[in-house]
């Protein structure tokens, strides 16, 4: 039953992007390629599914998409086939016993093992090659600190360890490397879309502070506001890599609000609106591989200056 299930969707999926991608041939031969490169936020990452949501709904072509943490989780169920309203009632679902499991490590806290089954299930196809939309999923890795970038081969692997937030999770091996969570080295994932040949970049940052008080609560807690410091340190690298920025807010959401989907959708939906002129914009521009500054929007901290 659950594999007639998953034809039948795989079925509609087909249909909508061909839809799509036919009502859209005649812009897509004038509009430059676009880039959304998704954040890091754990549970509030499920924002992401609203920013695609208004995209999709507006009917802007997304040429390349590249996730941070969360980010890649949810970039890689998107890029296989998976429409929102699909993303949405998996999100509806999951908690953090969906893909963590308590363990005692010196690595770690928890392991993230059980991610292997649930993106099994969840995704549409299993490497890079096979994606609707082509995908950059980074990871960290924690020997030396260098960004890595995965771009082929297979998918699961590399979304663990991106997923892979330090203090919390145990690192993931991949070719002998150890990897952690991608925030670390990108903390918005947007030069890996220039480098995929992106002329376009919008970036979806996920800012908000982890713990609601003055003083954490416990562990996690600290490591996340520690996490959002080099967030806000970094930001200056990946913006100039952006050319618009959206900041949903998300703030005063724990990082295992997984019960709050409606309202984190809500988020991401309601800056991507306030920020869909500018993107659509971009449509009715010459196409030219031309970089411009960021530009500030509702819902963003201001811009540096290049």
């Amino acid at each position: 039953m659950k594999s007639i299930r998953r034809i039948v969707r795989s079925v509609q999926a087909f249909g909508r992007e061909f839809s799509r991608l036919n009502s859209n041939s005649e812009t897509n031969e004038k509009a430059p390629l676009i880039g959304v490169a998704l954040g890091g936020g754990f549970a509030r990452g499920i924002a992401h599914v609203g920013v695609l949501r208004v995209l999709e709904e507006a009917g802007i072509p997304i040429s390349f998409i590249a996730g941070t943490s969360v980010g890649a989780l949810i970039g890689a169920a998107y890029c296989s086939g998976l429409c929102c309203d699909e993303l949405e009632q998996v999100a509806h679902r999951v908690r953090f016993k969906t893909f963590a499991r308590w363990t005692l490590s010196r690595h770690g806290f928890a392991t993230n093992a059980r991610m292997i089954s649930f993106l099994n299930s969840i995704l549409k196809v299993k490497t890079f090659e096979e994606l609707r939309i082509p995908l950059a999923v980074t990871a960290t890795d924690v020997s030396n600190g260098e960004g890595i970038v995965f771009t082929s081969g297979p998918l699961v692997e590399p979304v663990r360890a991106s997923c892979a937030y330090p203090g919390m999770f145990l690192p993931v091996n991949i070719g002998g490397r150890w990897l952690v969570d991608g925030m670390l080295a990108h903390a918005v994932p947007t030069r890996p879309l220039r480098d995929m040949g992106a002329e376009r970049v919008l970036a979806v940052h996920l800012k908000g502070r982890w713990s609601k008080g003055t003083a954490p609560r416990h562990l996690f807690d600290v490591i996340g506001q520690c996490f959002s410091i080099a967030q806000e340190m970094s930001a200056e690298t990946w913006m100039h890599a952006a050319d618009v920025v959206i900041e949903p807010d998300v703030n005063g959401y724990d990082y295992d609000a997984f019960d709050h989907t409606r309202e984190l959708i809500a988020c991401g939906e309601a800056t991507m609106r306030a920020a869909l002129p500018a993107v659509k914009a971009w449509l009715s521009a010459p196409r030219a591989a031309v970089h411009r500054a960021p530009r500030a929007l509702p819902g963003t901290s201001p811009m540096p200056a290049d």
